[in-house]
């Protein structure tokens, strides 16, 4: 399928702790819509660089924890350095579905869209069915009708971590001033927004697993509390 693609297509992956999860999450990766595979670790103790470099990908190791939005700015630095059209964010933790690559980035290949994002909340039920804990599918719905009010957009999933960019976005926001932390998507969302790039969503399917990563209620809340501030600060003081 590759002499269908026009541009170059570069799946980054932040990892963390991902030995159990890593080779089956690449393994579902549909290697022929996949120019290169970037894995990013961020001080794991356990062994996710043995298992990456044993597959073949390209593989950035910090020496100390960064973060998730940490990983993710040495995940689209490396990938913007190795000449990336379209850059496809993959946790390895095995959450979102690698088989949905094709979807998500055809909106930007077909010049339709700048941001696709995978969306878990697109197809009513799916959540519930995937196993999205209910507080979470609260939350989540909660952020998203906040996102959708104050930043007047229509999306489904404001905290979705499946999302590929167009080189043109990550070129132009300022990435690199966003948090650390697990705020680093919406932040940038808040970011392509107010660039006014175009959002697309596909339909997900939502994996909760024991392997998988996830946060606690509290950090949950504690993340919550932070998007809602920024939105604010960004409505009033047009700062992202």
């Amino acid at each position: 399928m590759k002499d269908r693609k026009e541009k170059k297509v570069i799946v980054v992956m932040p990892a963390y702790f991902a030995e159990k999860t890593l080779e089956k999450t690449y393994n579902d990766i549909p290697k022929e819509y996949v120019d290169e595979i970037i894995l990013v670790d961020d001080a794991s103790k356990d062994k996710t660089v043995e298992i990456a470099k044993k597959l073949g990908l390209k593989v950035i190791v910090h020496e100390k924890n960064k973060g998730y939005g940490g990983n993710q700015k040495t995940c689209y630095t490396a990938a913007l350095k190795d000449k990336a059209d379209i850059i496809v964010l993959v946790h390895p933790d095995y959450q979102y579905d690698p088989k949905k690559i094709p979807e998500i980035i055809k909106p930007i290949q077909d010049g339709k869209a700048d941001v696709v994002y995978g969306s878990r909340m697109l197809i009513k039920g799916d959540a519930k069915k995937g196993k999205m804990p209910w507080w979470k599918r609260i939350g989540n719905r909660a952020l998203t009708l906040y996102f959708d009010l104050f930043l007047k957009i229509k999306i489904t999933d404001a905290a979705t971590g499946y999302i590929a960019y167009s080189k043109k976005v990550l070129e132009t926001i300022p990435f690199m001033r966003n948090s650390n932390g697990m705020t680093f998507d919406e932040e940038a969302m808040i970011q392509i927004v107010s660039k006014k790039f175009r959002v697309a969503e596909i339909p997900i399917p939502t994996r909760y697993e024991d392997v998988s990563s996830s946060t606690t209620f509290p950090a949950c809340v504690k993340y919550g509390l932070k998007l809602f501030w920024r939105v604010i600060k960004y409505k009033i003081l047009n700062k992202t």
